[in-house]
């Protein structure tokens, strides 16, 4: 690696410390540079919080050294009034000459317009210092800036031979488990880097799932039912407090959304992205599953194989790509596949 790489390596570090905290701000992780040595650093924690330029800026004890430093950012520093100052001022006013960035950011009211703001300012910028490790970091974020929806991963569970769920009556109910309790604290943790869950009436009316991080230390994602006859009653635990979304043909609470043609799916992806979710994680059932891998709706895919043969029940889902990555956790096999 160069120096610059090595300093734009730290700088994804610290910004993968926000991968739980930061959404829907994106991950962004910043050094200052002073005689090729790191004096200050900083990450983006929490949205209203302050951006990682602004943290690693107010470390430097002396900021007369600023005028002779470097600045590493992950991200374009913003130009834009939000919830804070914009960044590029920040840097304007204290006479920092030169910004190294990994990639720029593709918000509308930033794309460019920090870059511009900087060299208006006679700053020296270079552009695209380990950018596809940036961009592949803050992939949710990107995904939901370029294509106007949220970034959607699918999740489940299957036997080695192919089933997600034994034959079983109506009668029968509760979770039928496939892979190990290990397996679990895994599978919450996605739950945890995504900002809403997504099941379908089934999977709420057989299994009665709670849709929470309880294994693992994280803030539980928006709960989204699919309900579109709007047949689901208030017993179940998805609807516990308000946090959730159903979406349906009806409309009788402040948290139900309305579905109304055959492409529900898209409407319902259209309908998240309007509402600023920018991740969301699908959990079943396979009907439901399946319907999004129909619809090319999906950017990667969590199949999680544990060590039994089921031999007869519900077939799990099929994807035509083949897996990136393979391990083992327990007993269970992970395979992750992309489509982005």
């Amino acid at each position: 690696m160069s120096a610059e790489e090595t300093f734009m390596q730290r700088c994804l570090e610290l910004a993968k410390m926000g991968q739980y905290t930061a959404a829907p701000n994106p991950m962004v992780g910043c050094v200052i540079v002073y005689q090729n040595e790191i004096i200050a650093e900083g990450y983006h924690h929490h949205a209203g919080g302050p951006h990682a330029e602004v943290v690693a800026i107010s470390k430097v004890k002396d900021q007369e050294l600023l005028k002779q430093s470097q600045l590493y950012v992950s991200l374009e520093p913003c130009a834009h009034f939000g919830r804070t100052p914009p960044c590029s001022d920040l840097i304007v006013e204290k006479g920092i000459p030169e910004v190294f960035m990994a990639t720029r950011d593709y918000n509308a009211e930033v794309n460019g317009k920090g870059v511009a703001k900087l060299q208006s300012a006679r700053i020296k910028v270079t552009e695209g210092i380990l950018e596809q490790e940036a961009q592949k970091l803050n992939c949710k974020f990107f995904t939901f800036h370029a294509k106007k929806r949220p970034f959607i991963s699918l999740k489940w569970a299957q036997s080695p031979d192919g089933i997600m769920d034994l034959q079983r009556s109506p009668m029968q109910k509760g979770v039928q488990w496939i892979s190990q309790p290990e397996t679990q604290v895994f599978s919450h943790q996605l739950r945890a880097l995504h900002q809403a869950i997504l099941v379908g009436r089934k999977t709420v009316e057989v299994d009665n799932p709670s849709l929470d991080t309880r294994a693992f230390k994280g803030k539980d994602p928006l709960r989204i039912i699919l309900d579109p006859e709007y047949r689901l009653t208030d017993e179940h635990q998805v609807f516990r407090d308000n946090h959730y979304l159903r979406f349906s043909s009806k409309v009788k609470t402040e948290m139900d959304r309305l579905l109304k043609g055959p492409l529900y799916l898209f409407e319902l992806v259209e309908t998240l992205y309007q509402e600023g979710i920018q991740s969301i994680l699908i959990e079943g059932g396979a009907k439901t599953l399946e319907g999004f891998i129909e619809a090319d709706l999906w950017d990667e895919a969590w199949q999680i194989v544990g060590s039994q043969n089921l031999e007869s029940g519900l077939k799990a889902p099929q994807l035509p790509n083949s897996p990136q990555e393979s391990f083992m956790l327990a007993k269970d096999r992970i395979l992750k596949y992309s489509n982005l």
